[in-house]
């Protein structure tokens, strides 16, 4: 490993180990520092802020836990991502809560967005004209239940949330076919 991906790991541990422990808006970059031995210095050579830290965590890890499992399609990329989320709860309840400009939810989103975007290019052969409109709408429906199932339903494994969001979505589409049959009628 490059000594700058043992220094970032080294930057990341520490600020998964501080979320744990305390809120991301109590953490400084001295917390921070202080705890992998580094100065501040090290710190802003790899990383903008602690936002930036937190979105380089987030994309290494869950880029690195989908490689792993190669999922075969869009359920299993749902699933593969709430396991990982699921795993690291923690973490990420306390991430998902901050808001705003350059926060994990925003960065999140964007990423979802990059990787629902092939799905339905797929589901709709590239020619629909409304594409990006139904894949940040069912990017954003991903963030927020994501967000609402970490921090409200500890209990609910990702197996089953991921399956009561596939029966959601199946009754969603029963509902919108029966509804086209009957104005065709």
């Amino acid at each position: 490993m490059a000594d700058s991906n043992i220094t970032k790991k080294a930057l990341a541990d520490a600020m998964k180990s501080l979320m744990c422990e305390k809120s991301f808006e109590k953490i400084s970059i001295s917390d921070i520092c202080n705890r992998c031995s580094m100065n501040r210095q090290s710190f802003y050579y790899h990383f903008r802020d602690k936002y930036d830290l937190v979105n380089w965590i987030f994309y290494t890890e869950l880029i690195e836990h989908l490689y792993e499992h190669a999922p075969t399609s869009g359920w299993d990329l749902l699933l593969d991502v709430c396991s990982y989320f699921y795993a690291n709860r923690r973490f990420y309840v306390n991430a998902l809560k901050v808001t705003g400009q350059n926060s994990f939810t925003e960065y999140f989103t964007d990423v979802m967005h990059a990787i629902v975007q092939p799905y339905f290019e797929e589901i709709f052969n590239s020619e629909e004209e409304n594409m990006d409109f139904y894949v940040q709408l069912f990017t954003d429906a991903c963030k927020t239940g994501i967000c609402r199932w970490l921090i409200d339903q500890p209990d609910l494994t990702p197996e089953k949330f991921v399956q009561m969001v596939h029966h959601g979505v199946v009754c969603i589409a029963h509902c919108i076919i029966k509804d086209e049959k009957q104005e065709n009628q």
